[in-house]
């Protein structure tokens, strides 16, 4: 038998603060083109093209699968993905942190800025890091004044 005397992790979920104010309860499921503005709160099952304008919750026994974008956080503790052996099927980007609990399951392709995994989390899908893009363009190359100067 295992100790566990050392010190554990702490995930604080306050879906007022964090405007979660959308929810699949259990026992319901959801197809199709989704777009929810804020917060989502899954505990039954969504699938397909999915936008999601702010957090994403996957509570245990909560399944999500399709394509999904997420804009915000992405805290695991069910299912993303189907079956292993179909993990090209579904791809999560997060353009947050994803937090992959120790009840959370992968079989998907995971995409996020930043990943915290949690001992027992369950990654069996790939998962790559997504790289902070520039949107400022950057000028290389300067000129000289005595080149901008009009010549008489």
């Amino acid at each position: 038998m295992a100790d566990v005397t050392g010190v554990q992790d702490t995930l604080t979920i306050d879906p007022v603060a964090m405007n979660v104010v959308n929810r699949v309860a259990p026992g319901c499921r959801l197809a199709g083109d989704l777009v929810y503005e804020g917060g989502v709160l899954l505990q039954g099952e969504i699938s397909g093209q999915i936008r999601i304008k702010g957090p994403l919750i996957v509570w245990g026994g909560g399944l999500i699968h399709g394509r999904i974008k997420v804009y915000g956080d992405l805290y695991l503790f069910g299912q993303f993905g189907l079956d292993e052996g179909r993990s090209l099927e579904s791809q999560l980007k997060c353009n947050g942190t994803a937090f992959v609990s120790h009840s959370g399951v992968t079989t998907g392709t995971l995409l996020a800025r930043r990943l915290q995994i949690y001992e027992g989390a369950d990654l069996r899908g790939p998962f790559r890091m997504l790289r902070q893009r520039r949107d400022v363009p950057i000028l290389r190359d300067t000129l000289d004044t005595e080149d901008t100067k009009p010549t008489p």
